[in-house]
């Protein structure tokens, strides 16, 4: 595993393996064995793993990616085996129980939106459940030929809830949305191509990986701050109106249009160089210096 951050290890992660290189943090869903199903130690690490890189700067990009014939199996039974035992006691407090996991539950997904970075998906074979959850939080997607997507909590008699539902009707027709819900069918990379699901469909893994490290790369050459910038708004105006978010541009704009970046950006065309940018600050908190 490479590091190019010495404030980061995560040699002690039990469900990913991360590497740091050239501003690109690669993080590796690696159980393929168990089809990198999502046990509860991945529920925390995949969130505390993404926000750590962000609260360090440590990369302008994070690519997610899986060993093995498929990206994930989803939600793995241990799981549901531990939120079974709380179906149990007074019904209101149960209640109020499982709402909270719920949260905690969505919230490892929220973290790919939230932090400042671009996050790309590059998946391969199955992606179900819980996994398709996961890449709706995501930038971009990209997949192999052979993947295909399920919905696939309505199969086993409950209704997807940590993103599916909330993410996948921006991103694609409603009516297609309705009709892999409430059947829960295998949706093909040809037909999620189709849809604008995803990015673009690869031959193979190998291939894919390629590529999309090369869309990383070129990410990780523009001002960390333009392209922060830039996922905040596309991801303000999913959730508002056109005048709200240009009224947001506007106030983002009049504290966040700096000239360094835009000299070093002119100035490094002309001189034909790659341009340097700072890194974005680290998120350690004024009151605690942490």
């Amino acid at each position: 595993m490479e590091n190019s951050n010495k404030n980061l290890d995560f040699s002690q992660l039990t469900t990913l393996t991360v590497s740091i290189e050239n501003h690109i943090a690669h993080i590796q869903l690696s159980r393929p064995e168990q089809l990198n199903s999502m046990i509860p130690e991945f529920w925390h690490e995949l969130p505390e793993t993404v926000r750590r890189i962000d609260h360090e700067s440590a990369a302008r990009v994070i690519v997610i990616s899986a060993l093995g014939k498929h990206f994930s199996a989803g939600m793995d039974l241990s799981v549901f085996t531990q939120m079974a035992k709380d179906f149990s006691g007074e019904p209101a407090r149960r209640a109020e129980r499982l709402r909270r996991s719920v949260l905690e539950l969505q919230d490892s997904f929220n973290a790919l939106e939230q932090v400042r970075m671009p996050v790309l998906v590059a998946a391969q074979g199955g992606v179900i459940g819980g996994a398709v959850d996961m890449i709706c939080a995501a930038d971009c997607r990209y997949c192999t030929q052979d993947t295909y997507f399920t919905i696939k909590e309505t199969e086993i008699g409950m209704t997807a809830d940590v993103g599916t539902l909330q993410r996948l009707p921006h991103l694609i027709p409603q009516g297609l949305v309705r009709e892999l819900a409430f059947t829960g069918r295998n949706w093909s990379a040809e037909e999620a191509m189709a849809q604008g699901f995803v990015n673009k469909v690869f031959e193979d893994q190998e291939s894919m990986l390629d590529a999309v490290m090369k869309i990383a790369q070129k990410i990780a050459m523009n001002s960390p701050m333009a392209v922060a910038g830039c996922k905040e708004m596309i991801n303000y105006t999913r959730d508002h109106s056109v005048q709200d978010s240009l009224t947001y541009m506007a106030t983002w704009q009049s504290g966040m249009f700096q000239m360094p970046d835009i000299q070093e950006a002119m100035a490094s065309q002309q001189q034909k160089r790659m341009p340097q940018y700072a890194e974005l600050l680290d998120k350690s908190s004024m009151m605690t210096n942490k």
